[in-house]
């Protein structure tokens, strides 16, 4: 069921307790669902999680600031790992049973587990040094863009077709999220591609503010443009974001990011049946509207 609203944001930590779970697997937005609901935690701390050992995350990139806030909660390690359906396997992890770290760098999905062999490339099918944003590829094509580091962790950054050019300069969508989620007033957010017809495209966040954040929306917009440009830089071109009461997600959490961008650059989108409250389309459009 929904990690909230089941009867209420404690629904995980109740099941986990109930049933002397040691180790759970979820996507990133259940939490970030949680936590937009009982940002403390204070229905979670009702229960005692006497066996719960390790808390797994996938599905979506998992953004470090809901990384750190549920290791911070539910008191574990919180490991996120990278794979595809169609691999049928984790690409990469950390192995626990093979003696991998259980607290690996912020940020990062693993390593490479025992049969891959993933490399990050450029346009031109060339090796990347580390930390060099790139496709990451070896004789199958994930379509996914990040990037690895000296000691071999693979950060998984967002899908090819999220990355926005600004100008000739590609900028990771999941980069300016988590910029954006980081600043502590923002539950849930995505980042598109909008079309412009000096740079060619301009980054546009849809943004869930936190329900206990009190300022307008006109200074948590000047405050993210800041916190943006000062992390990523200007060339990230950022300073439009509309905010919405909620995201549209499908049944596994995800965001229809495809979908989003067509609804931004006022273009015909599908509503995949998966969508659980369809109207949240309506809702943003009107949003965009009053924005423009």
């Amino acid at each position: 069921g929904k990690p909230v609203g089941t009867p209420d944001a404690g629904a995980y930590f109740r099941v986990l307790a109930e049933h002397g779970v040691a180790a759970l697997f979820t996507a990133p937005t259940a939490i970030r669902a949680i936590r937009q609901q009982d940002p403390g935690a204070a229905l979670g701390k009702q229960y005692t999680l006497t066996r719960f050992k390790t808390l797994f995350v996938a599905g979506e990139r998992c953004d470090v600031e809901t990384l750190e806030w549920s290791k911070k909660v539910f008191r574990v390690p919180v490991l996120d790992h990278w794979w595809q359906t169609e691999t049928g396997s984790p690409i990469t992890a950390s192995c626990i049973g093979l003696g991998n770290s259980k607290t690996p760098p912020p940020g990062q999905a693993g390593k490479s587990v025992p049969g891959y062999n993933v490399m990050i490339l450029d346009d031109n099918m060339q090796k990347l040094k580390p930390r060099c944003l790139g496709n990451i590829v070896g004789y199958y094509d994930t379509m996914d863009a990040g990037y690895m580091d000296e000691e071999g962790y693979v950060y998984v950054m967002s899908r090819v077709d999220d990355v926005i050019n600004v100008a000739g300069h590609r900028i990771s969508a999941g980069a300016i999220e988590e910029s954006i989620l980081s600043l502590g007033i923002v539950a849930d957010c995505a980042v598109v591609g909008k079309e412009d017809s000096l740079k060619g495209q301009i980054p546009l966040a849809l943004c869930v503010l936190k329900k206990d954040i009190n300022t307008t929306e006109e200074q948590v917009l000047e405050e993210i443009v800041k916190h943006v440009r000062q992390s990523i830089g200007p060339v990230a071109a950022f300073r439009k974001a509309v905010f919405v009461k909620q995201l549209p997600k499908t049944r596994s959490g995800k965001i229809p990011r495809s979908a989003l961008s067509a609804l931004v650059n006022g273009k015909p989108y599908k509503v995949s049946p998966t969508i659980e409250d369809p109207g949240i389309f309506g809702h943003i459009e009107d949003m965009l509207k009053q924005a423009s």
